[in-house]
């Protein structure tokens, strides 16, 4: 029986170490990351179709189509987080826009036009700096790739999320109600909490180069 006992702790984690590497095979990486970037292409088609808030909108749009061409031609993990609490959140996280898109509403501007602008513009470049300075590292689920620490990483821990808060605010100053700013505040938290998985997933520290 104590055999047995041991057998299956041991089956188990051949299996997930099995699986982890299956996953970063990459064609099947590559694939997996186009899948899942159609959701946001059609988030972004969709809000662009019913929604007209100019240059926000517009902003986000680039930044989504920014992230599937980075996102087909990223470089496979050296090791993937088997942890299922992960996954759910990276999931929550990347579609959080997706899920709670019944219940954005058309809302009303807080503030001048060019403010909305200036502020989506500002997250815009943010982003396409932090996507440069990742080149080919980046994923939806914490990962092992190549440690980033030049470029938009060198001033700022998550310059990815802080671009996309920013683009969010943008559009949320523009079309504002209690519950979209409920909504924005749910995908601030959301992002958080999977910048803080991607350290601790990977064994990384305060101190350790970002990516």
């Amino acid at each position: 029986m104590a055999t047995n006992q041991a057998f299956r702790p041991a089956t188990a984690l051949n299996l997930s170490f099995y699986f982890m590497r299956v996953l970063s095979l990459p064609w099947l990486d590559r694939g997996i990351a186009a899948i899942a970037c159609l959701p946001l292409v059609y988030l972004a088609y969709y809000r662009y179709q019913h929604w007209h808030h100019g240059l926000p909108l517009i902003t986000s749009a680039v930044g989504v189509l920014i992230l599937v061409g980075t996102m087909i031609i990223r470089r496979p993990p050296k090791r993937v987080t088997p942890n299922p609490w992960y996954w759910l959140l990276a999931f929550v996280a990347t579609y959080w826009q997706m899920l709670v898109l019944g219940l954005l509403e058309q809302g009303h501007p807080l503030v001048s036009d060019w403010i909305t602008d200036a502020i989506a513009v500002a997250g815009l470049l943010i982003v396409i700096w932090a996507r440069l300075s990742l080149g080919r590292n980046i994923g939806f689920v914490p990962a092992q790739r190549e440690l980033v620490s030049s470029g938009a990483y060198a001033y700022i821990r998550h310059p990815v999320y802080t671009g996309g808060l920013l683009t969010s605010v943008a559009f949320a100053l523009r079309a504002y109600s209690p519950r979209n700013g409920l909504l924005l505040a749910g995908r601030f938290g959301t992002s958080r909490s999977k910048a803080l998985s991607r350290r601790t997933s990977c064994g990384l520290t305060r101190n350790t180069p970002r990516t």
